[in-house]
């Protein structure tokens, strides 16, 4: 538990390939990953630039609306400030990814090899060049101003107590098999390979610019067992919450994207492993993939996209898989995914926060999206997440689950792949007779 390799200092080296990205016509310059062959951020070659990192956030639609800004640097403050995606494919997916970029990123061959556990590495000052999609100017918020609805109505509200909440223990898992227990929003306990891992944890009552959780969170703290690793998909306050990190003992090994190492560094974590889009490390025999996603990055008024952002897919030594994509809208990325890690047995996918959608589609998929982004990744199991906690967005706060439900069935998929458990429910994933 306490074995960690030798830290290394690498530096990204750019290239002059241009790759369009797959929502803007614009091409940009990137270099290339230290391992997979994926594309690094910007053009620059040199250090990250150390940003003063205030605690005065700007993530979500709320505080978008309520911050003036005087800079286009400025813009990009909610949790899904980008315009509209045009509609997805059709249920089932066809042959053809309308979404394609005309260079896909995306490595060949064999996956890369794990990186060492906690090296130093350099970055670039940007990964704007990951957007999928462009930040919005001021066109956008002028007409969120007039426009946009920042809660649902009284009767979307209404439906808060039938938000499912059901806690109970966390069930026991045996070696060849995996676990997930649902806390809320975007935090599941996963229990794969001997390994307990949290994802993107956010254990306080509130977050910064939302109201409170409308549910409790599902798995008590005292009822955890030993924290073995977290893996943080993006900074922004819902995904990335101090008050719960400062819980962790600071030797926790953390996972996190490229750029995002230095604030768990200046909060005396000690094993922070930074990844780049398609890098991996290996924990224990479990396997850590960072892959893309189509969001962005944000904590200050001054760090748009200083950091990256993205998904993990976790590899047990048996070769159980699990897929937690963070927060992202519905894009190319989730076909690419399903190609380089073939048999994801579980997705844990966001279905929430994404009304009005002109405003957040980019950025958040919808029920109907995620139901789509699970066949893309070819995945044996959905969980849906990123709902029933806050309260982000203009939709009903139970439209999602019954949304989800609906796309599923009219998919033409089995009930019970659809693992819609109440909010601080479980389920295992067992080893069949046919090692499915």
């Amino acid at each position: 538990m306490t074995q960690q390799s030798e830290s290394t200092t690498t530096t990204s080296t750019p290239t002059s390939k241009s790759t369009p990205t797959s929502k803007s016509t614009t091409s940009t310059s990137t270099s290339a990953s230290a391992s997979a062959g994926a594309s690094a951020s910007a053009s620059t070659t040199t250090t990250t630039t150390s940003t003063k990192e205030a605690d005065d956030p700007v993530s979500s639609p709320a505080q978008a609306a309520a911050v003036q800004v005087s800079s286009a640097d400025s813009l990009g403050p909610a949790d899904s400030l980008v315009p509209a995606l045009p509609p997805g494919p059709a249920l089932p997916p066809g042959p053809a990814d309308p979404f394609a970029p005309a260079d896909p990123l995306v490595p060949v061959g064999p996956l890369a090899e794990p990186r060492p556990l906690g090296e130093t590495r350099v970055w670039p000052r940007s990964f704007a060049d990951r957007l999928t999609a462009p930040l919005p100017g001021l066109r956008a918020f002028a007409r969120f101003a007039r426009e946009g609805a920042l809660r649902p109505g009284s009767e979307g509200l209404a439906d808060i107590p039938l938000v499912p909440f059901e806690p109970g223990p966390l069930p026991q898992v045996e070696a060849r098999t995996a676990a997930v227990s649902w806390a809320g929003h975007a935090s599941w306990v996963i229990r794969i390979g001997g390994l307990t891992v949290l994802t993107d944890p956010v254990w306080s009552r509130k977050i910064l610019g939302t109201p409170a959780r409308i549910t409790p969170v599902g798995v008590a703290w005292s009822a955890l067992p030993r924290v073995d690793a977290v893996v943080i998909s993006h900074n922004h306050y819902d995904h990335l919450d101090a008050p719960t990190l400062r819980r962790l003992a600071r030797d926790t090994p953390v996972f996190v994207p490229a750029g995002l190492g230095r604030w768990f560094r200046r909060r005396r974590f000690t094993r922070v492993t930074e990844l780049d889009w398609w890098e991996a490390a290996e924990l224990r025999g479990v396997r850590f993939d960072f892959v893309p996603a189509h969001h962005w990055s944000k904590r200050t008024l001054t760090d748009t996209c200083r950091t990256l952002w993205g998904g993990w897919v976790l590899t047990a030594p048996e070769g159980r898989r699990v897929y937690f994509a963070g927060d992202t809208g519905y894009g190319h990325w989730f076909s690419r995914i399903g190609r380089r890690y073939p048999g994801i047995d579980l997705a844990l996918l966001p279905i929430g926060a994404y009304d009005p959608r002109w405003w957040l589609s980019d950025v958040h998929c919808d029920p109907e999206e995620a139901v789509q982004a699970a066949l893309d990744l070819g995945a044996h199991r959905m969980a849906p997440m990123h709902w029933g906690t806050f309260v982000l967005s203009a939709e009903p706060v139970l439209e999602p689950l019954t949304r989800v439900r609906a796309a599923w069935e009219k998919a033409g998929l089995a009930r019970e792949d659809l693992w819609d458990v109440p909010v601080g429910g479980s389920r295992v994933l067992r080893v069949s007779t046919s090692g499915v």
